[in-house]
């Protein structure tokens, strides 16, 4: 366990200061992606409109999603609002679930985009180092040389596309999940509206 933080502090020191800010980037793109994971929980599996059906004449259920949340604050809303102002109030209502859902998706953006730039500010700030080293002939009497001086700038750029792929890859996804809750949440709007249309 010892040799492995060894190895890991030594690779750190050898991208140079922008590695500090790309580890720091990654705990909070991680927790950022964490935090949307778990707020996008949409709960129950089923449709919509099955749902709405099903929760209509259901007393005492406990939602474990959004989706689920939404139905269930949509039918009280529905009951107890007049037609003219029920959309209105269930805009007001799902807003929570609407912010809910974006929260941390800018940052989440924002580090992914910088990442791979911070990177390269890296690889830049070594090359120059290598090329200074190279004038006072210091890199020919290292071990490694002038490869070793260009391998050891390249570990930023290495670092920061670690953090910016993976980032991207699942954002997009969790993006993906943000539309399709966002979706149905409309449509659950568009239900009870036209369901308290019918019945006036």
């Amino acid at each position: 366990m010892l040799s492995i933080v060894t190895d890991l502090l030594s690779y750190i020191e050898s991208g140079g200061f922008v590695m500090w800010p790309l580890i720091a980037g990654t705990f909070v793109l991680w927790y950022g992606l964490g935090y949307r994971y778990h707020a996008m929980n949409r709960g129950n599996r089923r449709s919509v409109r099955v749902l709405l059906q099903r929760l209509k004449d259901t007393v005492g259920y406990t939602p474990s999603g959004i989706v689920d949340g939404a139905v269930i604050d949509g039918i009280a809303l529905a009951r107890t609002t007049p037609k003219a102002q029920l959309r209105r109030q269930l805009d007001d209502a799902f807003f929570v679930y609407e912010q809910e859902i974006v929260k941390y998706s800018i940052l989440v953006r924002t580090i992914v985009i910088v990442a791979p730039l911070a990177g390269l500010l890296g690889t830049v700030i070594g090359m120059i180092e290598t090329f200074d080293s190279l004038g006072s002939m210091q890199l020919f009497s290292q071990s490694g040389g002038i490869a070793g001086g260009i391998s050891q700038a390249l570990f930023t750029t290495q670092m920061g596309l670690v953090v910016a792929v993976p980032g991207l890859v699942i954002g997009r996804l969790l993006d993906k999940k943000q539309h399709n809750i966002e979706m149905e949440l409309a449509q659950i709007k568009d239900i009870l509206c036209s369901e308290k249309e019918i019945q006036s």
